[in-house]
């Protein structure tokens, strides 16, 4: 393989000062990593600007393709970062609203593509805390993992996060070898998972999350539904406190009882969202995510 080390493979739209932060952790945290961003047709200045400044020191990837479905053209760019660095050592997908939280060290990643290599059946490992939220849902009950420090997730009937998760890292000859192809949504990428490849890997000490409360596009059209939720939410830029050497490594020495909660580990930088964490506006707020799908339905109908 050409490359010994961690490529950073981040997908963005139009958030500029997500995409910075993003970039700005990798950078603080794995220093001796790559980055890549890929950019999904943004339009506002602040993106636009940022894009600039970071061809200094990233790659950026503008999409062949302008995607026309729910996420626009995530999947898509997914699939061309997959082949992109198909001779790539190990990658690791983010998205413009996720962070790394703490220092990784060289060991770490040595450790995690020997997993991978060890077992050839698994394909993904989850690299994100857990959100509390997801704990209120339904329970969340790890399996031993292959290696020390590693668990699999129960399947419980959750449409996702068993076998794939859209933050990932992964070998990418492995995936290409199977035939994989990003499908259009986490659920049918979960379902093609399963038949491929066993379950994933989550970390008991990962290094990424997702940023709580952030403003968020569907279709790259807000809904007045949606504008609703945000505001409700007050949604914003609630960037997590990078720790240091010395707390990541306490971190890593803890006892690996328990799953590792976002909301009882991370804090934020300045202000920090009630808890627990949601990472989508409409989360908790039926009437308003009905009235969303039907603006929606709406939108599709009169083709506006």
């Amino acid at each position: 393989m050409s490359q010994v080390g961690l490529t950073f493979c981040i997908f963005s739209f139009n958030r500029g000062r997500f995409l910075k932060n993003c970039v700005d952790s990798i950078r603080a945290c794995v220093p001796d990593s790559s980055i890549a961003i890929f950019d999904d047709d943004s339009d506002d200045p602040e993106t636009l600007a940022y894009l600039d400044e970071a061809h200094s020191f990233c790659r950026i990837f503008k999409p062949r393709e302008v995607g026309k479905i729910k996420h626009g053209g995530l999947y898509l760019n997914m699939q061309v970062a997959l082949e992109q660095f198909a001779d790539h050592w190990l990658v690791c997908f983010l998205q413009d609203d996720t962070q790394v939280v703490r220092p990784v060290s060289g060991e770490e990643l040595k450790q995690w593509y020997r997993i991978l290599e060890e077992n050839s059946d698994i394909g993904f490992i989850h690299h994100c805390f857990i959100k509390g939220m997801d704990l209120r849902k339904r329970p969340f009950v790890a399996l031993d993992g292959p290696s020390e420090r590693t668990y699999f997730r129960k399947d419980m009937g959750q449409s996702a996060g068993v076998h794939y998760s859209d933050l990932l890292m992964a070998i990418p000859a492995r995936l290409l070898d199977k035939g994989w192809h990003f499908c259009q949504s986490e659920p049918q990428n979960d379902h093609q998972a399963r038949q491929l490849f066993g379950p994933m890997i989550y970390l008991q000490d990962p290094f990424a999350m997702w940023l709580p409360e952030v403003p968020a596009y569907r279709g790259k059209k807000k809904t007045i539904a949606l504008t609703l939720a945000e505001h409700k939410k007050k949604v914003g830029f609630y960037p997590f406190k990078l720790w240091s050497q010395a707390q990541a490594q306490r971190f890593r020495e803890r006892s690996s009882s328990g799953v590792p909660v976002a909301e009882e580990m991370l804090t934020c930088s300045s202000v920090t969202p009630p808890k627990p964490w949601t990472y989508t506006p409409l989360s908790g707020l039926r009437l308003l995510k009905n009235l969303n799908n039907f603006e929606v339905s709406l939108r599709k109908w009169f083709k506006f």
